[in-house]
């Protein structure tokens, strides 16, 4: 009875925001100890037995997502796999991510070493393989994060393992979604996990950590970029202390929508609090790449230098740093992305006379233009006016007795910026 009535909600949820939400996880971190009794895979897998076609069915546009596990636990899974019956149904894989849980160990540990005979390549590779898996499943590390606060870490150890964490799962052909950006301001978290400080009732309350620029360079120069294994690095004077299983030097070339190359490298070292990291150059040899004139680009700082080719060659590279955060190496062109104005913010209406007095505030991105929107009810969203720029604007429309809901953005010739915050008023 308790699972019948569980996929009527699933059904009437599935149905109310269908056309809204397109993925639909059942549970998160179903396999451990939080959970009293702990979690059981082979309820689990009877739960997901009729929670997928449940969704399938009321939106077959809707995905299923295999509910994020904690830990990368072959045999959890597969005993969910064996009760439920049920892979074809699963269109996306999700598990988390947390090395040596309470103390510093390097992101790439996930696959040797950190959590002991298991670990998330043997997880996928048990599902990819499983009969009836779907070919095209998608791989999802959905709760992936480093913690300054844990033993022998600091934000500068954070700031360097969350760039390698999601490099390293992007050239697996794995999704990373970091957690969280700030902590809940009634202190459930803290200050521990976020990338942004949370609330301490201290002067720093709200603003970013050196993470939160890692992560926006990070995304700005991989996010749509795909692996491509014919790109890569050839060098032979790597230090060999680096080349020990325990760090490992790692290099991947990935590709952009636009078919331009870029190459990731760096040492999978433990890195430890205050940055310091031994000088280390090497001479690398790009294979494939289709660089013509390379920079050399800080993932974490953002600092972008010119770099020159070897007298006579192409593709060679002398002395290059090398080093336990992320470097890359890409062509002057790679930077070819439009720059949209940031999207203006503190959005509020008032009522003026038979009309709507609209205010909100301007940033940076040479906007030229505002474009102001405005929804009835829940009705759809429908343009009132695109004007010069300015921080106001009228609006005599609007229907008496209903909310009404406005939302502006700044526009420039690269294109529109994000949504400012929704106001509503009821006129």
């Amino acid at each position: 009875m308790e699972i019948a009535a569980f996929i009527r909600y699933v059904k009437w949820m599935v149905n109310h925001f269908r056309g809204r939400i397109h993925y639909y996880a059942l549970w998160n971190e179903q396999d451990i100890g939080y959970w009293n009794p702990r979690g059981n895979p082979e309820e689990y897998g009877r739960l997901l037995k009729v929670f997928g076609p449940a969704v399938h069915e009321t939106d077959p546009t809707a995905k299923v997502i295999y509910g994020g596990q904690a830990d990368p636990t072959s045999d959890f899974a597969k005993r969910v796999l064996d009760e439920c019956k049920c892979a074809s149904q699963i269109d996306v894989f999700a598990y988390h991510t947390y090395p040596g849980y309470g103390q510093n160990l390097n992101p790439e540990t996930m696959d040797y070493g950190a959590y002991g005979t298991e670990s998330p390549s043997k997880l996928r590779t048990l599902v990819r393989n499983y009969p009836g898996i779907r070919k095209d499943i998608e791989f999802w590390d959905d709760e992936f994060n480093s913690i300054p606060s844990w033993t022998g870490s600091d934000e500068s150890v954070q700031a360097k393992y969350i760039p390698r964490g999601m490099i390293y799962n992007l050239a697996a052909g794995v999704r990373t979604f970091v957690w969280l950006l700030t902590a809940g301001v009634d202190g459930n978290e803290y200050d521990d996990f976020g990338f942004i400080h949370g609330f301490r009732n201290l002067p720093d309350d709200f603003t970013p950590r050196p993470v939160y620029y890692a992560l926006q360079n990070t995304n700005a120069l991989f996010s749509d970029t795909k692996f491509d294994p014919s790109i890569g690095i050839d060098s032979t004077d790597i230090p060999g202390l680096r080349r020990q299983g325990r760090s490992p030097f790692l290099q991947y070339g990935f590709r952009n929508a636009n078919g331009k190359s870029i190459v990731a490298y760096w040492v999978a070292a433990h890195s430890i609090p205050g940055g310091a990291f031994a000088p280390l150059t090497a001479t690398f040899k790009l294979r494939n790449s289709g660089i013509r004139t390379p920079v050399l680009i800080d993932v974490v700082s953002g600092e972008i230098s010119a770099l020159h080719w070897k007298t006579g060659t192409t593709d060679t590279l002398e002395t290059l740093p090398v080093r336990d955060s992320i470097l890359a190496i890409a062509d002057a062109s790679y930077f070819d992305w439009p720059v949209l104005p940031e999207a203006p913010s503190s959005l509020r209406v008032v009522a003026s006379g038979s009309g709507v007095r609209l205010h909100w505030e301007l940033h940076g991105g040479d906007a030229s233009q505002v474009a102001v929107e405005r929804r009835v009810g829940t009705g759809k969203w429908e343009s009132v006016t695109t004007q010069s720029v300015s921080t106001e604007s009228n609006d005599a429309g609007g229907e008496r007795g209903s909310v009404v809901s406005y939302r502006v953005r700044a526009v420039n010739h690269a294109g529109e910026s994000a949504y400012s915050n929704v106001a509503r008023i009821s006129p």
